[in-house]
């Protein structure tokens, strides 16, 4: 069996949404490249977002209404659209952690049993 100690991880359908959400409330307004990093940060490099992965759920989430972005300038004078979270994306990030936290209770539930 490989080594996966160092391995990147998949996330679940879904999960993307909540860490994105999450990341907004934490750290507030930031562009596209800092939420990656964030992300990759926080996950000890398990977790290597791409371009194709990240926009289009910031794409969705502020289809939603979840988020909304503006455009605006970093630290090194780059155009980048900043997104923050909306009271509407506050409350689905309420309503999707329980939802993450009743669906991982289960899992671990399953598996205690099969050990």
């Amino acid at each position: 069996m490989p080594n996966k100690e160092k391995e990147s991880i998949q996330l679940l359908q879904g999960t993307l949404d909540l860490i994105v959400l999450r990341t907004l409330v934490t750290m507030g307004p930031q562009h596209a490249y800092q939420i990656a990093t964030r992300l990759q940060q926080i996950s000890d490099q398990l977790l290597n977002l791409n371009q194709g992965t990240l926009y289009p759920a910031l794409v969705r989430l502020e289809q939603y209404g979840w988020i909304k972005g503006a455009w605006g300038r970093t630290e090194s004078n780059r155009e980048a659209k900043y997104y923050e979270i909306t009271k509407a994306g506050q409350k689905a990030l309420g309503e999707e952690t329980k939802t993450w936290r009743r669906m991982s209770a289960l899992v671990e539930r399953l598996l205690l049993e099969e050990s």
